[in-house]
């Protein structure tokens, strides 16, 4: 099966990928907001040609899965990822989550049943929390996220423009290696997705406090952040992430902005693997 869908609880359909031989290792990719499992095709294609097994699902609202106008917050995302770990039976599987994705992976980790999860990655990963609080004085201002919910609202198809053709991947940057593909390529999978999800997913990305899931993870994780990245700010994420797990590694980039992943993959996907067979 090269893809499918499956059906939750609440009746929404999520849709995912599933590449390779279904007997090697599972490694399964979370994305960021507004994005989709296509998001990951450079890590696909790279772990898929060194055997592994490779998942990849469009979160509920986003991608090919339903367009829900509920359920759009972390718990059910997690809820949503037990059911896939489920219905694909995944074991020893490490789970790679990015921006969102990696909240997503810090909720779903510290709550899977025992023997799903070998290892995790964090991504440039929106915890342990995004938002400034009296707890969380590095955090940024709810005008930022308020901002963010104005601009899709006003017009999110330029919206959804200016976020890649900028501060995403560093294309706001002197000297930047600007790739029209990628920036329109960020649109076409952000504008699959549903209007009413990306709005409620900024609240779930920017106010959960994710302190709790970090403590609880047992399995060993990478942490990996690029200092440059100016939508998930490096000092108020990564090294916080890493103090509060208890098997946690940090690898930092220098001057790597947040889609790392897609700018950067061949020194990403390196580190990745080591981490993997490690």
């Amino acid at each position: 099966m090269a893809d499918g869908t499956f059906t939750t609880r609440d009746g929404t359909t999520i849709f995912y990928k599933d590449w390779g031989p279904k007997d090697a290792q599972p490694l399964v990719f979370h994305h960021g907001w507004p994005l989709s499992a296509d998001d990951w095709d450079a890590q696909m294609m790279f772990f898929l040609a060194e055997g592994y097994r490779v998942i990849a699902h469009d979160r509920r609202g986003h991608g090919r899965s339903s367009q829900t106008d509920t359920g759009n917050e972390m718990d059910t995302y997690a809820a949503d990822v037990i059911q896939l770990a489920a219905t694909l039976d995944l074991r020893n599987a490490v789970h790679i989550g990015h921006s969102t994705g990696g909240g997503e992976v810090a909720r779903y980790v510290a709550r899977a049943e025992p023997g799903r999860v070998a290892k995790a990655v964090l991504i440039g990963a929106v915890p342990p929390l995004m938002l400034k609080t009296e707890a969380n004085p590095g955090g940024l201002p709810i005008e930022v996220f308020d901002g963010f919910r104005a601009a899709q609202v006003a017009n999110r198809a330029q919206f959804f423009l200016d976020v890649p053709s900028g501060p995403f991947y560093g294309f706001n940057r002197e000297g930047a290696a600007v790739s029209e593909g990628v920036i329109r390529n960020w649109w076409r999978q952000g504008m699959m997705g549903g209007t009413k999800a990306h709005y409620d997913c900024i609240k779930a990305f920017s106010e959960t406090d994710f302190t709790d899931d970090l403590k609880a993870i047992e399995v060993p994780v990478l942490v990996m952040h690029g200092t440059d990245d100016q939508i998930v700010p490096y000092p108020d994420s990564a090294p916080l992430s890493v103090k509060l797990l208890k098997n946690g590694t940090l690898k930092s980039y220098e001057g790597f902005p947040h889609g790392m992943c897609t700018t950067h993959a061949d020194v990403i996907n390196a580190d990745l693997l080591a981490f993997i067979r490690g």
